[in-house]
């Protein structure tokens, strides 16, 4: 028969690739059990969507066998409980914040926005997705919702807006409140009312990750964001071309300045490439390549993935059906990672790990 500190002390040698410390000083070892040569254990990882969830795994066994027992039975339970570092008493149930930014308009933010908040919650997660281009609300269409209207509920002297659901996600957009057909002719105080409102007034419950559709460029909605929201960190979508990494170029050192101080998680390439579904192993730079790679290189974030120019990608969007409900896709497998990637730099992060890009 084994015991519990031999099993704690063969797991002490299994180190988290991320945080550099052993998973029984982080305490994520959990409900150890000893059945005969039978050993049951929890590991909790930092996310749901860790891309590292299979190594861990297998470095866990592997250090029973080696330090304990070659014959042992490891069967390990791989749960999470996402971290955050935000102190903010207005947002208690809301662990992470996370902005999709660009510099420049027609990059597909929104895409990117949308099939990242679905792909975290495929993966376990607790998402809400506000739309917060004011002036140019697509999370409606892209979900199909044109004319819904959110509830509400009276707590008191206060009422708070209830988030649609949709495929696992909770939303809130401009665009539920406003004619679809009328221009949003707003000034800027109007603007920051208005996305004060999507936030505060809204019961938004217990969520993992809150992703937040940014309008283009850098404005108003960037800096009443900075500023009076706890933002985890910004994720900043590219196209190739040299004009889009330029204008994204601009929105990465908006984060930087005094006033916002907004880490960057890292950088996402979309349309990278072109491969026609007759010829799908056949790829065409139509945009130019590595201009995203570049710009992280550049600003020494890292650099969170490539997403093909696919018909099918606009297609789902219009329909209301966003192209990461399709299992096999392999736009939704890039997102998958995409977003993997990005619940890892959000973990680091909350651990005080990640680099300092503030600077």
């Amino acid at each position: 028969m084994y015991t519990k500190e031999q099993i704690l002390s063969a797991l002490s040698n299994v180190e988290e690739p991320d945080l550099k410390k052993d998973l029984v000083t982080l305490n994520m070892i959990e409900d150890v059990e000893i059945s005969g040569n039978e050993v049951r254990f929890s590991v909790i990882l930092t996310t749901p969507a860790c891309p590292l969830k299979a190594m861990i795994e297998n470095a866990c066994i592997n250090a029973i066998h080696h330090f304990v027992d070659k014959n042992a039975v490891v069967k390990i339970n791989m749960t999470s409980r996402v971290t955050t570092a935000a102190k903010d008493p207005s947002f208690p149930n809301i662990k992470n914040i996370v902005l999709v930014a660009s510099g420049k308009g027609g990059v597909g933010k929104s895409t990117v926005a949308v099939n990242l908040a679905i792909s975290l919650s495929k993966q376990g997660a607790k998402v809400g997705l506000i739309d917060a281009d004011i002036y140019g609300p697509s999370i409606p269409m892209m979900f199909k919702l044109e004319g819904a209207k959110p509830a509400a509920e009276k707590n008191g002297d206060k009422v708070s807006l209830l988030p649609i659901e949709k495929y696992g996600i909770k939303l809130l957009s401009i665009g539920f409140f406003v004619d679809p057909n009328q221009a949003i002719p707003w000034r800027g105080p109007m603007v920051t009312t208005a996305l004060k409102q999507l936030f505060n007034d809204a019961n938004w419950g217990e969520l993992d990750y809150l992703i937040v559709d940014t309008p283009p460029g850098t404005g108003d909605v960037h800096i009443t964001l900075g500023q009076q929201f706890p933002i985890t960190g910004a994720v900043i979508v590219t196209t190739p071309q040299n004009i889009a990494v330029a204008d994204a170029r601009k929105g990465m050192a908006m984060f930087r300045m005094d006033g916002i101080k907004i880490p960057v998680l890292g950088v996402i390439e979309n349309m990278s490439y072109f491969s026609p579904a007759e010829m799908p192993d056949h790829q065409y730079f139509i945009f130019g390549k590595d201009g995203g790679k570049k710009l992280a290189e550049q600003f020494e974030v890292p650099f969170l993935g490539e997403i093909p120019l696919v018909q099918s990608v606009g297609e789902s969007s219009d329909s209301g059906a966003p192209i990461s409900l399709q299992e096999n896709h392999p736009t939704a497998i890039a997102m998958v990672n995409i977003a993997s990637k990005v619940a890892q730099q959000v973990a680091l992060i909350n651990a005080g790990l990640h680099k300092n890009n503030l600077i």
